[in-house]
């Protein structure tokens, strides 16, 4: 009996649709959670950059809509990847990557801000008393929370797996958008108009800190995630997601990065 062909993904195409995956999450998170919560709670003032919202008023549901726009949407994607034999494998793996991106994002900050006392958390329980309970309580609340979300993106992604060849090709998708988001955010933030702290205390904790899941997915995929029914064939080289990739990517940094504001 012959070897099965060697999979070889193409590398461009994984980084472009690792770096749109992640446009997606950040714009969800401070554009649609935060902005339009602040827009509809009658702030006159707003500008989005990458690494946060900056408005005129600060109140809990501001501060806390991010997480939940992103819980909320990796729901979503979830739930589209449920039924997900019609999907091509570029398209699968960026459903893959929205849904791990909104999870990871979402989850992740209940235990940043318990464990750091910073962030977007941080603001919602600023004044509860006593104080290091409420931290203590996103502490407990983020770990179970982010356990389950790596659970969910390994079961996603185990269709991608070969188990009877090496591991290269799971590490391949798995690692690359972590590597790709991190310098993303990185070179994105340098523009951010709230300065250099914000890239070192937000930009880069909140991609690299979510994301750190990532690295854990191909020994648990290899080792506790269930065979699939099916196998993900290659993802092919693709224009338009080259395109898309390379759209969103250009307009993060070039715009977003600057920061956009609005008035009223």
């Amino acid at each position: 009996m012959s070897e099965p062909a060697a999979v070889h993904d193409d590398r461009p195409t994984v980084i472009f649709i690792s770096l749109l995956a992640y446009v997606l999450d950040d714009v969800l998170h401070e554009g649609l959670g935060h902005g339009v919560t602040a827009w509809l709670s009658g702030a006159h003032h707003l500008t989005l950059s990458t690494v946060a919202l900056s408005t005129d008023i600060d109140t809990r549901w501001i501060s806390a809509n991010g997480t939940l726009a992103n819980l909320l949407f990796g729901a979503i994607f979830w739930l589209l990847l449920r039924k997900s034999e019609g999907y091509k494998p570029a398209t699968r793996y960026f459903l893959v990557l929205a849904m791990a991106g909104n999870f990871f994002t979402g989850t992740g900050y209940f235990l940043y801000s318990g464990v750091t006392n910073f962030g977007d958390w941080a603001a919602v329980i600023r004044g509860l008393e006593p104080h290091w309970l409420w931290q203590s309580g996103l502490i407990a609340l983020g770990l179970p929370a982010y356990a389950a979300s790596v659970w969910l993106v390994a079961r996603a992604l185990k269709p991608f797996d070969r188990p009877a060849e090496p591991p290269r090709r799971i590490r391949t998708l798995s690692w690359t958008p972590y590597v790709s988001e991190g310098v993303l955010a990185g070179v994105a933030g340098l523009l951010n108009p709230a300065g250099l702290f914000y890239v070192i205390a937000a930009a880069l904790p909140s991609t690299l800190g979510a994301n750190a899941g990532m690295w854990a997915l191909p020994g648990l995929i290899r080792r506790r995630v269930p065979a699939a029914q099916e196998q993900v064939g290659v993802i092919s080289g693709s224009v338009p997601w080259l395109c898309l990739g390379a759209i969103a990517t250009v307009f993060f940094i070039v715009v977003v990065g600057r920061g956009l504001t609005w008035n009223r």
